[in-house]
């Protein structure tokens, strides 16, 4: 059989790293006895070899309220075994964040994480804030990851990088890809009458940080999905 479909550009890329990228839109990732992955279920689009997954458990009392109470959490599993994991969603550019120690704290929005090392931290984190909580569907509570590995995130579309050390800076909760954990966001409302009967701006809601720090922005807006689904 011959098709361009089989040209080497869309072949494996064949190796024994332990973060591959095969495309801006898939990567490739080796999993061994010892070297566990955590992944964002859904995350997975193939595998090759004897992997296992697995629901992840929490590992507090306090980090098993919060996924109880919040459902943020509750779609993460572990990857197991022997062999190969392919990670991809919804065609997104993905890009590796590689954190360098206990200080070195990363905070993501769980609909844009893909997988990271299961030797990394990782910490259910809220969002302070009141009534703009309710009324953004989301962004209340995110997933902060720090000690020494790896992250694979993705982005719809090509990533912007907000410095947000010189003046505030305000992101729609859904636009917002991951940030420092040094920052802390609040919750910035613009909440009115006609707000609530659909005559506001359509942006009444957003995420205002401010101080030494990044964040990274995608040109396009995450779904809102409920806990339970």
């Amino acid at each position: 059989m011959r098709s361009e479909l089989f040209s080497q550009r869309n072949a494996e890329i064949q190796n024994r790293e332990r973060w591959t990228l095969q495309s801006n839109k898939m990567l490739r990732t080796v999993i061994t006895p010892n070297a566990p992955m955590i992944a964002t279920k859904g995350a997975m689009v193939a595998y090759q070899g004897d992997v296992h997954f697995t629901h992840q458990g929490s590992k507090s009392v306090g980090q098993f309220m919060k996924k109880a109470a919040t459902g943020e959490g509750g779609n993460v599993m572990k990857a197991e075994g022997h062999g190969e994991v392919f990670f991809a969603r919804e065609a997104s550019n993905i890009f590796m964040m590689s954190l360098e120690g206990q200080q070195d704290a990363l905070t993501v929005n769980t609909s844009n994480l893909l997988a990271f090392d299961d030797a990394l931290n990782w910490e259910i984190k809220r969002i302070k804030g009141g009534i703009g909580g309710m009324a953004s569907g989301s962004g209340l509570f995110n997933l902060e990851l720090n000690g020494v590995g790896t992250a694979a995130i993705c982005c719809k579309g090509s990533p912007m990088v907000l410095d947000c050390s010189q003046q505030p800076t305000f992101v729609d909760p859904q636009a917002a890809v991951c940030w420092s954990s040094a920052l802390a966001p609040q919750i910035k409302t613009d909440v009115s009458v006609g707000t609530f009967f659909g005559r506001g701006s359509g942006e009444s809601v957003q995420l205002a940080f401010h101080g030494p720090g990044f964040v990274v922005v995608q040109p396009a807006e995450n779904a809102v999905y409920s806990a339970q689904a």
